[in-house]
């Protein structure tokens, strides 16, 4: 359903393989059907045109096909007809609604009007009889009234330019297809639960079953006589080929200047910049060749096309996140590229340097990569520079603006990150831990030193209590000393009164 929405002139393709499959399963047939109702009805319910118009195109070539009944084609008509014809609502957004309705009806009846003509006849006269009061009313804007006068000529010479089905995708016998009925306004099941997967313990017995329902869809030969058929004409070949693998078996090639290298780094800068969406994006990357090793290369590459932007554009950011979800050998890539950026950040200027944090920013917001990297982060006047400090305020003012100060504190008091976090909020020396207060202080996340400006506080406190106790220790050595050199002064003070007495008289 998906891929028919994103290419609706292969419409008439799909309804042929799903007719294939419907024959051997109508189960899938019938599942289709319903969900293509449901989508129908949802289209409707939020006057979304191009999904009514996706899913009522691939149910009327499923009635061309027979998987389908024409009940249903039928009753998508009635309903789309009414909706025209209904003039309860005045408004513009009436009027605007009745238009789409008229258009929808338009575009079903010129993919399934030959079939309709052919199996039930007298329901496409009064089909066609509404089509016509609906022209004489003149109610609908001017290209929508063109576009019914077109299906009422188209009708009237039967519909030759719009065939039902081609010859080249006539592939199931009447006799083989299953016709599937299904109401428009009845209770549909689309069994969204088959979406989700389920372990298998008989794997490979219904792997084995798969195998042999697949040889009898595509054609694909046996084991029996078609195999040995298949291989005396194919003997000649494989005997070239073999005579080849051997002259080249001998033949390495070693390839000095990197050209692979260079081809796939312009392969990916090509397909970054073509790719509109992530999903095109990474789908085109992982098709291609991706050789052992690269995938550091890759990284580069995306941070490179990244740092080349006048402005940060997040569908970078959105590609390295998936490609770190997909695997973990590219997360530990671009963790190995943060360690290599935050080094040699002096080499980029300003708006490169702004890009790449933003980048990193998003991948640890999101936790793409793991915060253990900022263990080689030493926040301290002797470790760091002034580019690195620039580095470090963008990284942490980006992730502050995405997750808000107190989750971005939590997540930097992390007890069992608190090893990786060591040199960010050190409190080893009490220098460096002032200078890790005062530099998110000054990039406006003071609010990240609570806990230094308190760890900072205690070991003040810590520091004087110590300090006076060896003070009150050498104190109390010093006292009995004190006490004698005090006697002994006034016992010599005692002698002296004496002596001056015994003289005067």
């Amino acid at each position: 359903m998906q891929a028919q929405s994103f290419s609706l002139t292969f419409t008439h393709v799909y309804a042929a393989l799903v007719a294939v499959l419907n024959s051997k399963f109508p189960q899938i047939g019938l599942l289709l059907l319903n969900r293509l109702i449901i989508q129908f009805r949802r289209g409707i319910r939020r006057n979304d045109k191009s999904i009514c118009l996706s899913s009522s195109r691939f149910i009327a070539h499923l009635m061309n096909q027979q998987v389908a009944h024409e009940v249903v084609a039928l009753e998508i008509l009635t309903f789309l007809l009414e909706k025209v014809q209904d003039a309860t609502d005045d408004s513009e957004l009436g009027d605007k609604s009745r238009n789409s309705c008229a258009e929808l009806a338009a575009a079903f009846l010129r993919e399934c009007g030959q079939k309709l003509q052919e199996l039930s006849p007298r329901c496409m006269v009064r089909i066609f009889e509404s089509l016509k009061n609906i022209i004489n009313e003149g109610k609908l804007e001017e290209r929508v009234k063109y576009m019914f006068e077109a299906i009422w000529t188209e009708g009237r010479n039967g519909f030759k330019d719009n065939p039902a089905i081609l010859e080249e995708l006539d592939l199931v016998e009447e006799d083989d297809q299953v016709t599937h009925v299904a109401e428009l306004d009845g209770k549909l099941d689309s069994e969204d639960i088959l979406n989700v997967f389920k372990h298998d313990p008989e794997f490979e017995v219904n792997e084995e079953k798969y195998k042999e329902i697949r040889a009898s869809l595509l054609g694909e030969s046996s084991d029996g006589e078609d195999g040995e058929d298949g291989s005396e004409s194919s003997g000649s070949d494989s005997d070239d080929e073999e005579d080849e693998d051997k002259e080249n078996a001998g033949q390495d090639i070693l390839d000095q200047t990197e050209s692979n290298m260079l081809a796939f780094r312009r392969t990916i800068y090509l397909t970054l910049r073509s790719s509109l969406t992530v999903d095109e994006a990474t789908h085109k990357i992982l098709k291609g060749n991706i050789k052992p090793g690269w995938e550091m290369e890759l990284g580069n590459m995306i941070l490179d096309c990244c740092a080349q932007e006048r402005t940060f554009m997040k569908f970078f950011a959105l590609i390295a996140q998936r490609f770190c979800g997909i695997n973990r050998v590219y997360r530990d890539c671009f963790q190995e590229i943060f360690k290599t950026a935050y080094e040699t950040c002096h080499r980029l200027d300003t708006d490169k340097m702004r890009n790449v944090v933003r980048l990193f920013a998003h991948l640890f917001v999101t936790d793409a990569i793991s915060w253990e990297v900022f263990s080689i982060v030493l926040l301290n006047e002797d470790n760091t520079t002034s580019s690195s400090r620039v580095f470090l305020k963008i990284l942490f003012q980006e992730m502050a603006e995405f997750l808000g100060l107190s989750k971005l504190n939590d997540r930097l008091g992390d007890p069992t990150m608190s090893c990786a976090f060591e040199g960010l909020l050190p409190r080893d020396n009490p220098r460096n831990t002032r200078f890790a207060i005062n530099f998110f202080t000054s990039i406006g996340l003071g609010g990240l030193t609570d806990g230094l400006r308190e760890f900072l506080r205690t070991q003040s406190r810590t520091g004087v209590a110590d300090a006076l106790r060896k003070q009150e220790l050498v104190t109390g050595r010093e006292e009995p000393a004190a006490r004698q050199v005090t006697k002994r002064f006034e016992f010599l003070l005692l002698r002296l009164s004496n002596q001056s007495i015994t003289n005067a008289g």
